[in-house]
């Protein structure tokens, strides 16, 4: 695959870390793992991130902003899923779940979305055994250790680092832009990456 069909440069994509796994390796994950370092370190695929990044893109995109939400407890997303919600309008739950709010009417702080985004489908099971209950499709970034049973899009991808989620969503706000018409290239987009990342 050429450099140009990257979404971002590849060095960008290997200075967040974005592909380095963990030891742990599952098998609904091992499609998406290119190595085993001599660390013992699974190493993604890039291109593979790459290509589920864009599709993720235009998934999301056939969705409204306010249709969309992100979950996140994992303190290391909280930056970049709040920056996210801000720059594409969509929904963001950072920090715990608390379950029900998509299920049950009579809580207070229930809403009603289409898609969920979740950074990580451990610490962010509730939300995703939500959107399972009432048939909301679940998008998740899956680490090498991560299970990918009720996830309708995995997207691999380190989902701890900071410098790899801010990465993330910040090609992820960009791609949902270009395709909902919003802005018309990469040139258009004025958010910076360091928004997104925690220093």
């Amino acid at each position: 695959m050429t450099e140009e069909k990257f979404l971002v440069p590849t060095d960008e994509y290997l200075k967040s870390g974005i592909h380095i796994g963990t030891k742990y390796k599952t098998r609904y994950m091992e499609k998406f793992i290119y190595k085993t370092r001599p660390d013992g370190l699974s190493v993604l695929n890039l291109q593979r991130i790459d290509e589920r990044i864009a599709i993720a893109a235009k998934f999301l995109a056939t969705y409204n902003p306010e249709d969309i939400l992100i979950v996140g407890r994992r303190e290391s997303a909280w930056k970049p899923i709040t920056k996210f919600g801000k720059v594409i309008g969509a929904k963001v739950y950072a920090g715990r779940y608390p379950p029900g709010i998509l299920t049950n009417p009579g809580l207070e702080d229930y809403i009603e979305v289409k898609v969920l985004l979740a950074v990580d489908v451990w610490p962010d099971r509730n939300a995703v055994m939500d959107c399972v209950k009432i048939g909301i499709p679940v998008i998740a970034i899956c680490d090498t250790n991560n299970q990918s049973n009720n996830i309708d899009l995995v997207i691999p991808g380190n989902n701890k680092g900071k410098k790899s989620l801010g990465l993330f969503f910040w090609i992820l706000a960009k791609e949902y832009l270009k395709a909902r018409g919003i802005i018309k290239s990469d040139k258009d987009f004025k958010e910076k990456l360091e928004d997104f990342t925690e220093e």
